[in-house]
């Protein structure tokens, strides 16, 4: 069965970098970095282009998950609210997939290092430590990523996929009759 593998956390916790490793290291996999869905000049969060985001992200990982050369389909964003797995997955319900929800996590410090050594301004790392602990409360499976490189954590996140068999996807309370 299809996996669906989606990596959350917060600004600078590592995603990208993880899933650089991870889509090379799983066999027949594609990735999509729903921050690709936002690259815009100048960028604009209006309700049309949130709509719009939406609706391509859902559109690609639809067009991943029905292609037959794909097994694994990666995706990567921030999420910081369970709502918005619910506006990505519900587009997705009458497909069947296993489902695996990883947010990455790190220490404060570690996010404020990782941040400026990017050259990040301070409101950006004040945004990004604000949502730390939105991550700890959701029903996700947590790697701390604070003292891992990119490699180690994509490891972590294999192991994990190895140890547990996903999470069965049908979305719950849509008719599909």
């Amino acid at each position: 069965m299809k996996k669906l593998i989606i990596i959350n956390g917060t600004m600078g916790v590592g995603k990208t970098a993880v899933c650089e490793v991870l889509y090379r290291r799983l066999h027949r996999c594609v990735w999509l970095d729903g921050d690709w869905c936002w690259m815009m000049h100048p960028w604009s969060v209006t309700e049309e282009n949130k709509q719009m985001v939406e609706d391509n992200i859902t559109h690609l990982l639809r067009n991943f998950l029905t292609n037959p050369s794909f097994q694994c389909v990666l995706f990567s964003w921030v999420i910081h609210r369970p709502a918005i797995f619910d506006l990505i997955l519900t587009p997705l319900a009458d497909l069947e997939f296993l489902l695996y929800r990883i947010s990455l996590v790190c220490s404060p410090q570690e996010l404020t290092q990782r941040l400026l050594a990017q050259g990040r301004t301070q409101e950006s790392v004040d945004e990004s430590l604000q949502r730390l602990d939105l991550y700890e409360e959701m029903d996700t499976i947590k790697v701390d990523s604070s003292h891992l490189d990119a490699n180690r954590t994509a490891t972590k996140v294999l192991e994990i996929m190895e140890d547990t068999e996903g999470e069965y996807y049908r979305c719950p309370d849509v008719d599909l009759v």
